[in-house]
């Protein structure tokens, strides 16, 4: 398989063109032919013009590729090895919500042939690939596992938004069915990861590992706001408290905020799901979610007492809320956490403003139906900055009394403006 890619009298197609998909496919395509598949044709048809819809990618990676987009299943048929990066995100009962997976499997079902691979990227629970995919492509094309083709894991680890940990400067993590099909996945990947692959022992191996990843974060970013919530009743600064402990060697660098996106906000309910179906109740890891589930919530619960101990009038007042996406500097609105804060600030008949340079007003009302505003307003009772957009960051007090006038209360969450604040009523995590 391996030696037919790299002469490219085999193709490899990628299903599912965003930010995991489409940097793969285009990576790949510097080296040997790709096809980049996805069922929404408006986004192909700004790809086949050199345009990332997801705004993280420059038109120059679409430079000296070849590659063919497409929406149409018809030309996956030319393809013998298939990766799968499609989302996995969670229902509205906090379940793993396997559709756009499971359809990925149809499809490809659809176009599979004797000797082909299928590897998957999307992040799932362990045993997932095997005991939830591979019967959906079996059934589809008739084939049998193993005999007939091939199914590997290779999670992926982009993080949107980051230009120092680019695919090709991680280390990746591979798995095969079997030998054979461990060597040749590996040994693809590594025509364009420079960092090395590790390869994993087996698939359900390689899925625990990616998934635990992101479970490790949350579970630390929880203990992080647990002890801001802390802190704000003893009245200190948090950011003061891990400042001064992060000067002893072994403390572990993590800071309280709001966490959403489709990765670390996400993943651990896939862990906790599956431990329930095994009889285990995760203890830590749920109550890690529980922390930070709350944690837009309980920002709104602060900012409304603190207008009603400056004698504002609630059912009056007007809230800036800086920020949407799930994270800084990304256009990312997936599960953001943000969107919790406006809500409970809204449940208080507070107006809420929101402006984020980086979100998509369509997408924002679509997904939230929440109206972004182009530019800020004034005479706000508060300022809310909920993701330290780099836009943001050079603000200053006088740019914030301005937006508020007198009695004037910034939220930082993120505790940018630590130290710089002295005229408005100051509060972080």
């Amino acid at each position: 398989m391996f030696d037919q890619i790299v002469n490219k009298e085999n193709k490899i197609a990628v299903i599912g063109l965003g930010y995991v998909g489409l940097p793969i496919a285009l990576e790949f395509a510097k080296k040997v032919s790709v096809i980049g598949f996805d069922i929404k044709a408006d986004r192909i048809e700004l790809m086949k013009k050199n345009i990332d819809p997801s705004k993280e990618l420059s038109s120059a990676e679409f430079e000296n590729t070849d590659i063919l987009f497409s929406a149409n299943i018809e030309d996956l048929r030319a393809a013998k090895f298939y990766i799968v990066a499609v989302p996995t995100p969670i229902d509205d009962h906090q379940q793993p919500d396997l559709t756009p997976l499971l359809k990925a499997c149809e499809t490809v079902g659809k176009v599979l042939k004797k000797g082909d691979y299928v590897v998957f990227e999307s992040t799932v629970y362990p045993g997932c690939t095997e005991d939830d995919c591979v019967p959906i492509l079996e059934n589809v094309s008739g084939l049998t596992f193993v005999r007939d083709f091939k199914v590997g894991f290779s999670p992926e680890r982009i993080n949107p938004g980051d230009k120092k940990h680019t695919l090709t400067s991680i280390v990746k993590v591979v798995s095969g069915c079997d030998k054979e099909s461990a060597e040749e996945i590996a040994k693809t990947y590594e025509l364009i990861i420079k960092a090395g692959v590790h390869r994993a022992s087996s698939i359900k191996v390689a899925e625990a590992a990616k998934i635990i990843e992101n479970t490790q974060r949350d579970v630390n970013i929880a203990l992080m706001n647990e002890l801001s919530i802390i802190f704000n009743k003893l009245n200190i600064n948090t950011y003061e408290v891990l400042e001064a402990a992060g000067t002893k060697w072994n403390f572990l660098p993590f800071f309280p905020g709001l966490v959403g996106g489709h990765c670390i906000g996400v993943d651990p309910y896939y862990l906790t799901y599956k431990a329930k179906q095994l009889g285990y109740h995760a203890q830590i890891i749920n109550s890690g979610r529980f922390v930070n589930d709350s944690m837009g919530g309980y920002v709104a619960k602060q900012l409304v007492k603190k207008m009603i101990a400056m004698d504002k009038d609630i059912r009056k007042s007007k809230v800036l809320v800086m920020g949407i996406t799930f994270k800084e500097n990304v256009s990312d609105i997936r599960n953001s956490k943000v969107v919790d804060l406006i809500r409970e600030l809204e449940s208080y008949h507070v107006k809420v403003d929101v402006i984020d340079p980086f979100a998509s007003a369509e997408e924002v009302l679509e997904e939230y139906t929440i109206k972004l505003s182009e530019q800020a307003d004034t005479k706000y009772d508060a300022v809310v900055v909920a993701v330290n957009h780099k836009q943001y960051a050079e603000y200053t007090e006088q740019q914030f009394l301005s937006l508020c006038g007198n009695n004037g209360i910034l939220i930082d969450l993120k505790g940018i403006y630590r130290g710089k604040i002295s005229g408005m009523e100051y509060w972080s995590l």
